[in-house]
């Protein structure tokens, strides 16, 4: 399926080696690289997430897209390549429920500071800086995250963890490619 912007791909599932090393900076901006954030923006889209890293598509990038509302409920869109995350001194952790497109048909609830800032590049090499809060301050730390190497279930208490990784590899997957018949 194309879209008008970038043709999904299919979402790498917990337990790929991908998902599980830090990311390759990026060192070229080009065509390409435009071209690679618009497939994870049609992937995450497809997959009706709220953010995605380049990982979660088998690519070895540090790049993630975010399409998400802070507390005030506006919406950022945005690709950030080489992200650095910026967490306050003074941390106010909020607990809500997550979950992970490449940990399909499961969440629990896991505590993240309350307000975070990534900085990096946009698309063309220009030095960018995003604040966020509630939702899109657990999504700038959840896509870091996977660039390092971590899930939101590594952070979890490790019976807790193997119980939504055992649970989850029974779900048929999000996103494109991905065969959602019954019995399939």
């Amino acid at each position: 399926m194309q879209t008008s912007t970038g043709t999904p791909r299919p979402i790498t599932r917990y337990g790929s080696p991908v998902l599980h090393r830090r990311c390759a900076e990026v060192t070229v901006f080009d065509d390409a690289l435009a071209g690679l954030v618009a497939d994870m923006f049609a992937s995450m889209y497809a997959a009706r997430g709220v953010g995605l890293a380049a990982n979660q598509i088998g690519v070895d990038a540090r790049i993630f897209v975010v399409d998400c509302p802070d507390s005030t409920g506006a919406h950022t869109v945005a690709a950030i390549v080489n992200p650095v995350l910026h967490l306050p001194d003074q941390r106010e952790l909020a607990t809500d429920v997550e979950g992970c497109l490449s940990v399909p048909g499961q969440h629990a609830d896991l505590a993240r500071c309350a307000t975070a800032t990534v900085t990096g590049f946009d698309t063309y090499g220009t030095e960018i800086r995003l604040n966020g809060s509630g939702t899109l301050a657990r999504c700038f730390q959840h896509e870091v995250d996977h660039l390092d190497g971590l899930a939101y279930v590594d952070r979890l208490p490790a019976k807790l963890r193997r119980r939504i990784v055992t649970a989850s590899a029974e779900h048929p997957g999000v996103g494109a490619g991905v065969n959602t018949t019954p019995g399939h």
